[in-house]
């Protein structure tokens, strides 16, 4: 039974702690947040997996159950019901994550900052979800018309469909994330001071277009588009829209990815996954459950505590091999062994 304040699974490596905070993740995304090939999360030596999380929301309680195998597509239930799109299931179970992997979200590519983005907005508008697929699939054919156009005519006649679905689509979607960030910067330059003592002052910006409207950045969209056609064909693939798009992070006026050190970047990713859990208290009125694995190793004990602290208010779940009993005096504790968790 899980506390509705701070959860910590205590275990060796290797006794199954992170599948534990894997299948409530999968329950709430709709995948796994280390791999995106489902029959991974298979053990080697039997041909299923099943899990199922039970839980309850001021809306009511709900479970959610999956089921893969070897050889059949994987099952997907909410109450019982079976689910036909991958898309229904976000929203009724909302979660925030914390690895030492998020680091990325920092120092990595463009790409993990955009995943950021589109998980978080998913979750809490289920149609910025389903733009997401219709523009992945618009960008492919584009990229194929690039690639496999056999004369200029044919480009010249095919590429602007291709660009007006591009910019109609990708202008909301890069609204999406405007609306979102401007809530998030607020929010994530508090808790960036809080976790500095105020040492530290945090900014984020958009890499990309930016516009007050939905139509202006259409517009804008559209016209880099054509600008950019030459570049595309001699590339072979679309080089500009929001699949290109990036968060500039940006601590005491030093851009954090390029100079910051890893403890600057590390607390940067942790001022983002606090102002996540703030924005969803605002938009759906509770807060989402914050699962944290292996994270505390990798803070000093200051940020420790302060992360703690924050924690009291939300249903936390945390994993580690080892901890201060002192610290987690009111926490629930609860011991894993070969995948079985002692309380």
């Amino acid at each position: 039974q899980l506390s509705p304040n701070i959860n910590l699974i205590v275990g060796k490596n290797g006794q199954g702690k992170t599948n534990l905070i894997e299948a409530i993740y999968y329950a709430a995304i709709g995948k796994s947040p280390r791999t995106t090939k489902d029959a991974e999360l298979i053990n080697w030596s039997k041909d299923r997996a099943s899990f199922c999380v039970n839980f309850k929301k001021n809306s009511g309680s709900k479970s959610i159950e999956a089921i893969f195998s070897r050889q059949t597509k994987k099952i997907i239930r909410i109450n019982s019901v079976s689910l036909l799109k991958i898309g229904d299931l976000l929203g009724n179970l909302n979660v925030i994550y914390f690895s030492p992997d998020e680091l990325k979200l920092v120092k990595d590519a463009p790409q993990d900052r955009r995943k950021f983005l589109d998980t978080d907005i998913s979750q809490l508008n289920k149609n910025y979800f389903y733009l997401l697929t219709k523009y992945n699939k618009i960008l492919d054919q584009r990229n194929k018309l690039l690639k496999t156009a056999q004369t200029p005519e044919v480009l010249d006649q095919t590429l602007p469909i291709w660009d007006i679905q591009m910019a109609d689509v990708g202008s909301k979607i890069i609204f999406y994330r405007l609306n979102f960030l401007n809530k998030l910067k607020g929010i994530a330059k508090e808790a960036h001071n809080y976790l500095t003592g105020k040492k530290e002052e945090l900014e984020i910006t958009y890499a990309g277009i930016v516009g007050v409207s939905e139509e202006e950045i259409k517009k804008q969209l559209l016209e880099n588009l054509k600008q950019s056609k030459e570049k595309d064909v001699k590339l072979g693939f679309t080089n500009i829209g929001p699949h290109r798009d990036d968060i500039k992070l940006v601590v005491n006026g030093v851009d954090i990815r390029s100079f910051g050190s890893q403890g600057q970047q590390r607390t940067v990713a942790l001022s983002l996954k606090l102002a996540e859990l703030e924005i969803f208290k605002e938009e759906v009125g509770e807060y989402p459950v914050l699962l944290l694995d292996d994270v505390l190793s990798e803070l000093d004990q200051e940020r420790q505590q302060r992360l703690l602290s924050y924690c009291k208010k939300l249903q936390t779940i945390i994993t580690a091999t080892q901890y201060d009993p002192f610290m987690f005096q009111n926490a629930n504790i609860i011991k894993i062994e070969n995948g079985k968790l002692l309380q």
